[in-house]
């Protein structure tokens, strides 16, 4: 790797240059030079976050407020797990903001993920049969927040995956109508393309408030959004 030298003071361009390497393709190449010098994969690195992901439900939080301490989470696809990083210190998970109500952070995903301390973490088809009760029994109850940041396997094709997610994104909006209690929040990920409409329409008419927002922490060059439905009606 190399940093490419610019006139004037004697500064130097800290981009960093990846050179490319006999058997890896261009677009590994790219990727690479994109994480290196992404601000957000830096800064999820020095906060401890496992992603930069995690900066995407921190500025939705910052600015829609539905984290609280004492709120009850559940993170759908919760690997590798920021989201339930951040949740666990805004809802006071581990107790230790004093004087707070302690908050409760659920973490579901098919696969295995690595203990979060402050989180509960169950591997966990939420599409299976039963999945919803299952979920309230681990809570002890209703959620306040059921959020998600998933997103189905990519195949290339922009129409399909665009459909793919949507159909995921839909999918989560009715587990989230089973099981966040009346004033919930619904958190999700959507790609812009063009069938949002039945999805924007069914959440319309469960929750008070549905705003589509791209957060900062993502890419510009990215065709990701997501959508936060406040105000659950039950």
């Amino acid at each position: 790797m190399t940093e490419k030298k610019t006139s004037g003071r004697g500064r130097r361009d800290l981009r960093v240059k990846v050179k490319s390497a006999r058997g890896r393709r261009l677009s590994s190449t790219l990727w690479l030079e994109r994480q290196l010098n992404d601000p957000y994969v830096r800064a999820a690195r020095d906060a401890g976050y496992r992603g930069r992901a995690a900066f995407k439900i921190l500025e939705l939080d910052d600015k829609y407020r539905f984290l609280v301490p004492g709120a009850r989470v559940v993170d759908l696809g919760c690997a590798p797990g920021g989201w339930c990083q951040v949740a666990v210190k805004r809802v006071n998970a581990l107790g230790e903001r004093g004087g707070k109500s302690v908050g409760t952070v659920l973490g579901v995903d098919l696969q295995e993920v690595e203990p979060i301390a402050g989180a509960e973490i169950h591997q966990l088809d939420f599409l299976e049969d039963e999945a919803d009760e299952k979920v309230k029994g681990w809570l002890g109850g209703k959620a306040d927040v059921v959020m998600s940041d998933m997103a189905a396997s990519a195949s290339g094709h922009k129409q399909t995956d665009h459909l793919r997610i949507i159909a995921l994104c839909e999918a989560a909006a009715h587990f989230a109508f089973d099981v966040l209690d009346e004033g919930g929040t619904f958190v999700a990920k959507v790609l812009a393309g063009g069938a949002e409409g039945d999805l924007q329409k069914l959440l319309k008419q469960r929750f008070a408030k549905v705003a589509n927002v791209k957060p900062p922490a993502s890419r510009s060059d990215s065709s990701e959004k997501f959508v936060v439905a406040t105000g659950f009606k039950g």
